[in-house]
């Protein structure tokens, strides 16, 4: 309906623009909002007050001139429109749209809020990420829900997103690994995965014995962790094979003749600074060594002749001195505005008011599974995407385990087993949904029920373009709270009121449909009981 309302807008001023013979200008654009208070509509805009700076008029008269040339062409969803000041112009939605609603969402069960917007778009989707040298951790967990969440999301409205782990399996971290195997005195990693891996492999090269090690780590650990935390992915990208197939070379070769590198110190420099960084970077070490971001160029330019038409990098925050040297030689390889890189706030765990250190037998690790062991996925993916990519996280053990409404999800989840429940007794006494496909609904928080189920086919629309996946969980709870104060304020199951009672139950099935799919895509379970 949102976007009716911006063509409604749109055709209106167009006609306007003629008929009250207003200056001509390039149409700005539409913004359509929700009111903060229901009383002043379903939607609203501030157009008026937008195009007052160009029409040099009052932005009253405008709006009012927009309102009675929108009225001349509303569709039948929309009762009225009112204009209030310094500017606005207020939609209500007809309550005959709101009904029908209801059975339009029953009748389209889980694919309600689909969309076709992204048109078969292929995107890349790269996330997690993170070395194989040891357990995942917490900021690659929650950077690994994020992305998840993400491509679920696009998938609804239409794109086809790949998800990909990029596996740094070469390099310098690899040899740590290696050394650290060996036990000798360049070993930096430590735990019991380590000595694990020393008793299974052989050799003394510590670069061999990293590679022997990151293969071990990617196959028995990294990934069972990846499959815990309900992720799956499309490929597990080898950094390795870039090297091994030459492509790094042929980079290098490309940018030498465009005079993007250069060599001096005995090593290979970047001209990053060219594309807006504070400085040139080292893409070979004296050594000889490929560093991780000369790598990354050639991941780029691989993934991006792959047929997809942008990428998505999801990165932690401590990264975020890495963007503009990559956005910079994704300039370079000619693929200028096809990437971008997301980056997520790091994350603490508490229990009893205290920072929880979880992983000893691990070593310095913080481990996704530890977590998962703890509270289980649905808390820690549902309390992962609650929070703002923005924001640093403090995730609350003791919380997570509570069984009450203060934890999120499970409120979440009692109101999608309350409404199961009250089916299944609506079922054992016989009562059904009406067979004509007609319902009407009255009562005030009936209709505030149905106007949250009118917001999610839009919401996803949205989380689609800003990639702000928290809106999503914080949906559920607001639906679930809107579900909450209608039950415990009506009457579902009414033996005297049949016509009701139908209503009312294909009204709540109506919230159980949206409830699960908000649900699914955060990759949340949606239990019929509790």
């Amino acid at each position: 309906m949102r976007n009716e309302i911006k063509e409604l807008l749109q055709g209106a001023i167009e006609e306007l623009k003629t008929s009250e013979k207003w200056p001509d200008f390039e149409m700005p654009e539409i913004e359509v909002d929700y009111p903060k208070n229901e009383a002043f509509g379903d939607y609203t805009t501030n157009i008026a007050m937008v195009l007052a700076k160009v029409v040099k008029k009052n932005p009253m008269e405008i709006a009012e001139s927009i309102k009675q040339q929108a009225e001349s062409i509303k569709q039948s969803g929309i009762e009225k429109l009112e204009v209030a000041k310094p500017g606005y112009i207020n939609f209500y939605l007809a309550k005959e749209y709101f009904d029908n609603l209801v059975v339009k969402i029953n009748d389209q069960q889980e694919k309600f809020g689909d969309s076709s917007m992204g048109q078969g778009e292929k995107i890349h989707l790269d996330f997690v990420s993170a070395n194989p040298t040891g357990p995942v951790t917490l900021g690659n967990g929650r950077g690994g829900t994020f992305g998840d969440v993400l491509a679920s999301v696009l998938e609804k409205t239409g794109h086809k997103p790949w998800r990909e782990y990029y596996v740094n399996d070469f390099g310098n971290q690899v040899k740590v690994l290696g050394h650290s195997v060996l036990k000798d005195d360049e070993a930096q990693y430590s735990g019991d995965y380590i000595d694990d891996l020393a008793g299974k492999i052989s050799g003394t090269d510590p670069f061999e014995v990293g590679q022997k090690a990151a293969e071990i780590i990617l196959e028995e650990i990294i990934k069972p962790s990846m499959e815990k935390i309900g992720i799956t992915f499309d490929e597990y990208f080898s950094e390795k094979s870039l090297h091994e197939s030459g492509e790094v070379e042929k980079v290098f070769k490309d940018f030498f003749d465009k005079d993007l590198f250069y060599e001096k110190d005995g090593a290979v420099w970047f001209c990053a600074e060219k594309f807006g960084d504070e400085k040139d970077r080292v893409v070979r070490k004296s050594t000889g060594e490929v560093t991780y971001f000369g790598g990354d160029i050639a991941y780029h330019k691989n993934k991006l002749g792959r047929g997809f038409s942008r990428a998505i990098d999801v990165w932690g925050a401590d990264h975020h001195g890495d963007v503009k040297r990559v956005l910079g030689a994704v300039d370079a390889l000619g693929y200028k505005g096809k990437v971008e890189i997301i980056l997520n706030q790091l994350l603490k765990v508490i229990k009893d008011g205290k920072e929880f250190r979880m992983s000893k037998r691990k070593g310095t690790y913080v481990s996704i599974d530890d977590l998962l062991e703890e509270v289980g996925r649905d808390a820690v993916r549902f309390f992962f995407s609650m929070y703002s990519r923005d924001t640093h996280m403090t995730f609350d053990l003791d919380l997570a385990r509570e069984k009450s409404e203060k934890n999120p999800v499970y409120y979440v989840q009692y109101a999608y087993a309350r409404i199961s429940s009250i089916l299944r007794k609506a079922e054992e006494k016989g009562f059904k949904f009406n067979d004509d496909n007609k319902i009407k609904l009255t009562e005030e928080k009936e209709l505030t029920l149905v106007r949250k189920l009118n917001k999610f086919p839009e919401l996803i629309e949205e989380i689609s373009t800003t990639h702000e996946v928290h809106k999503l969980p914080h949906y559920a709870i607001s639906l679930a709270d809107s579900f909450h104060s209608f039950y415990n304020d009506l009457t579902v199951i009414d033996e005297g009121e049949p016509e009701i009672t139908a209503a009312r139950l294909k009204l709540i099935n109506a919230v159980r449909i949206v409830l699960g799919e908000t649900l699914r895509l955060i990759g949340v379970n949606s239990p019929d009981r509790m």
